[in-house]
């Protein structure tokens, strides 16, 4: 076995977000937020998304999940719920006045955590990392994508 599977692109990947991930957790749970939180508070912050199933597409989650996260996040606090007159078996979620108020110091808070774990990188290489990431992650939901419809068939 002549590779190291351990110095791959994907290991090393996972590697990373799980720091990222951990060190994210630390800094957001003070603020009373969670890491999984954040493409649904981003959504919902810019108005991406208002709803269960567009929050589930944009954070690529299925419905279950998302679900669940949504209930916990109401518990908490952060969200808020409203009947959708036209369509009475969905809701539009928004973030609660506190959510809004907090994520400021969140978004500095993981603002911070990025740009310490860029230490020694130059802007280039840092904006770089960030196109060759997002590329890597479209190759990943097209061939996902792919093998979706192939195993459909």
């Amino acid at each position: 076995m002549g590779e190291d599977v351990l110095s791959t692109p994907g290991h090393l990947i996972s590697l990373a977000a799980r720091s990222f991930a951990r060190l994210s957790e630390m800094r957001l749970k003070p603020l009373g937020f969670g890491v999984g939180q954040l493409p649904v508070l981003v959504a919902l912050a810019d108005g991406t998304a208002s709803t269960q199933r567009d929050l589930a597409r944009f954070a690529r989650v299925e419905q279950p999940p998302m679900a669940q996260m949504l209930a916990r996040m109401e518990r908490d606090g952060l969200i808020e719920r409203t009947r959708d007159p036209a369509d009475g078996r969905s809701s539009h979620i928004v973030l609660t006045k506190a959510a809004r108020e907090g994520m400021p110091e969140a978004v500095a808070a993981l603002f911070q955590g990025n740009s310490e774990a860029l230490a020694g990188f130059t802007e280039a290489e840092a904006a770089q990392l960030v196109d060759l990431l997002k590329r890597l992650i479209d190759n990943l939901d097209r061939i996902a994508g792919a093998e979706a419809s192939a195993g459909e068939r």
